[in-house]
């Protein structure tokens, strides 16, 4: 499966949120908190679900639970896209 790329978290990450504005660029964010860009742990929740299921990879809640930033985010699931 590809790689998941930042364009793509972040047009998840605006579905889940009920979000239809974007953030300004995708590649500027990504090493900014998801607090800073407005993003809950409910919207991290219901984006790591969606990505689990649309890239059929499991996101450890451990995982999960370490992951402050999209750059963070991307590079738990792309490395569970590798070893898969």
């Amino acid at each position: 499966m590809a790689a998941l790329t930042s364009e793509k978290l972040f047009a998840i990450l605006r579905e889940c949120a009920g979000e239809e504005e974007s953030v300004t660029s995708a590649e500027n964010a990504v090493d900014m908190e998801f607090t800073e860009l407005g993003y809950d742990s409910l919207a991290l929740l219901e984006t790591a679900a969606r990505v689990s299921r649309e890239y059929d990879v499991e996101i450890p809640e451990e995982d999960l639970s370490e992951v402050a930033t999209p750059a963070g985010f991307l590079a738990v699931v792309n490395t569970l896209l590798k070893v898969a």
